[in-house]
């Protein structure tokens, strides 16, 4: 089992795809809107997907966050609302933490139906005025409390509902002035802006069992490299003065924000101390070359996978999703 996550490029696989995953054995697969057709063809997708590397508990990641990032939707599946939305509740802290909750709980049942066991939420950013909108409302709210707080919750329903959360972007996303889908952003905040408030979700929910790096430079921990590729970002900030000690997944490695070959790429993010890298568009030929740079899955990044597939092993606990759906809708109204 080798130490990256990889897309596929359509609704089913293709042959070639098929005998490349059988050879690579990925730890796990990331699902797109390009895979989600329907139901019964998503079931079908992530059994073959497992079947290829012979694993019936090889995780399926997915993006399944609310608003605007939402793989699955109508007409099969529920529109859930952006984590501004729960924010937008916080005038009653109560409600809005049980409101993300909720969602999220919705969420993973929707996810378990399909064979997706991880979802790329909470997002833990703190947006401030002035940067890009990448994250925007994405974010739960503006403040680091609000942000922990509704971040929080929303973990907490997807562990309930058997699938496993992946915060992000740690140590921060929301100062970055562009996306980084498309470029390499640049923080120039000091180190004590940092810590006073972009770095307080990730540092409060540190105890979480998965992360997702930022692919943004913050210059004054490393002016050189962005944090996925950065030793003193992950092993000084995340591993140690945030104290993350969990799985550590890429962003994205397609990302235009890096750059070099591929294999390179998968190399600097595990020499900075990542464990999983991810790799999303499904392009055969750099899946190729990441999986030529990721490592066996061994060590401590195989003690921390272990360790956090395992607290979704058991399955979701007892849930009725008609009176859930009745009830988040009562909360939140028209916007669900």
């Amino acid at each position: 089992m080798r130490a990256f996550v990889a897309g596929c490029s359509g609704p089913d696989l293709t042959a070639e795809e098929r005998a490349f995953f059988r050879e690579a054995d990925p730890f796990g697969f990331i699902l797109f809107r390009r895979n989600v057709v329907s139901p019964e063809q998503v079931r079908a997708l992530t059994a073959s997907l497992r079947e290829a590397v012979g694993r019936a508990d090889a995780p399926i990641l997915i993006d399944q966050e609310g608003g605007r990032v939402q793989r699955l939707g109508p007409p099969h599946w529920p529109r859930y609302p952006a984590g501004r939305t729960y924010g937008a509740l916080g005038a009653d802290a109560i409600e809005a933490r049980d409101a993300a909750f909720l969602g999220a709980r919705l969420m993973a049942h929707d996810l378990r139906e399909l064979g997706i066991t991880v979802d790329c939420v909470p997002v833990l950013d703190v947006p401030v005025p002035g940067a890009h909108d990448v994250i925007g409302d994405r974010a739960y709210g503006e403040d680091p409390e609000t942000v922990t707080a509704l971040g929080g919750g929303a973990a907490e329903g997807l562990l309930a509902g058997g699938v496993l959360p992946v915060v992000k972007h740690i140590p921060g996303h929301g100062r970055a002035g562009a996306d980084s889908h498309l470029a390499l952003p640049r923080v120039s905040a000091s180190l004590d802006d940092l810590r006073a408030r972009d770095f307080v979700p990730f540092k409060a929910l540190a105890h979480l069992p998965a992360a997702m790096t930022a692919h943004v430079v913050y210059e004054a921990i490393d002016p050189d490299a962005p944090g996925t590729t950065s030793r003193r970002v992950v092993q000084d900030v995340i591993r140690g003065e945030i104290g993350f000690d969990g799985l550590l997944f890429t962003d994205d490695l397609s990302m235009k924000a890096l750059a070099g070959p591929f294999r390179t790429r998968m190399e600097a993010a595990i020499a900075a101390g990542c464990d999983i890298g991810l790799h999303c568009n499904g392009d055969l030929a750099e899946a190729r070359a990441v999986a030529d740079g990721a490592p066996l899955l061994a060590g401590r990044a195989l003690e921390r996978a272990e360790a956090a597939l395992a607290l979704i092993a058991a399955g979701p606990a007892e849930f009725d999703p008609v009176d859930a759906r009745l009830a988040f809708e009562t909360r939140l109204g028209a916007i669900a």
